[in-house]
């Protein structure tokens, strides 16, 4: 546990590609007293980082072991193949498994693409990474399918990338221990993740709205008061009682009858 005289400090884990800038600088603001470290670790470390307390919660990719953590999926992105600006299939907008059929397609030892079988021939050795990976791309060694943001991290001027139809794509999570010992920062978290606003968020940082002032109730004006005697009704002023008003009633004569 931790000591409850120890100031509070939050550990974020978060594999390449992953860009937790925004959800940082939402947290700066609403918990400024809270210090928030950023750990970055590959896909294969992010579990045991978490189950082993080096991190508070971790955006990782999916599937991982989720023995004692729970995760909750964010997104899902597109998947893209990476290729010499040069390559035949820079021409096109999109590539299908079929376009790559004849091409060398790398499969680093971190990837998290699900295959149930991968397209286009295998190289002799994989690569450990993706950045190696990228590497032999570049050396014109072969084609490298990667979720975009991977894509995006590792770019280079002489490669480009274009959208793989029919892949399988990679979904990014927020993961923490199902046992956390900072149970009401990591909710706290997960709301700005989640996008929860200040007020409705459950955590630490939550701020009760204060309650509105209560609107004064008009006062009535008293009713004039009359410095005489109250004026007599003009009996004939108004209709009969029980009648519609007439013109003898109402004061106003009528046409004279003919004679």
């Amino acid at each position: 546990m931790t000591d409850s005289r120890t100031p509070p400090t939050f550990k974020l884990a978060y594999v390449p590609g992953v860009t937790p800038t925004k959800w940082v600088r939402v947290w700066k603001e609403r918990l400024p007293d809270v210090p928030l470290t950023l750990i970055q670790v590959t896909p294969a470390e992010a579990p045991a980082l978490l189950r082993e307390r080096g991190a508070d919660a971790g955006f990782v990719r999916l599937p991982i072991d989720r023995t004692d953590l729970s995760a909750i999926p964010l997104y899902t992105e597109t998947t893209v193949v990476v290729i010499p600006k040069d390559h035949l299939v820079a021409a096109a907008e999109e590539v299908s498994l079929e376009d790559l059929a004849d091409e060398i397609v790398l499969h680093p030892l971190d990837d998290t693409l699900e295959w149930e079988q991968l397209p286009g021939k295998p190289a002799l050795q994989r690569p450990e990474t993706t950045a190696d990976a990228i590497e032999l791309v570049a050396a014109g060694i072969g084609v490298l399918a990667v979720p975009q943001s991977l894509a995006r991290l590792h770019h280079r001027k002489d490669l480009t990338y274009r959208t793989l139809l029919d892949a399988p794509a990679s979904r990014v999570a927020l993961s923490w221990p199902e046992e956390d010992e900072t149970p009401d920062l990591v909710e706290e978290f997960i709301g700005i993740v989640r996008g929860r606003t200040v007020n409705s968020s459950r955590g630490r940082g939550r701020t009760q709205p204060e309650p509105e002032p209560k609107k004064a109730k008009p006062q009535r004006k008293p009713a004039p008061k009359s410095g005489g005697k109250p004026t007599a009704r003009n009996p004939r002023a108004g209709a009969p009682k029980g009648g519609k008003a007439t013109a003898k009633s109402t004061g106003k004569r009528g046409k004279p009858r003919g004679r």
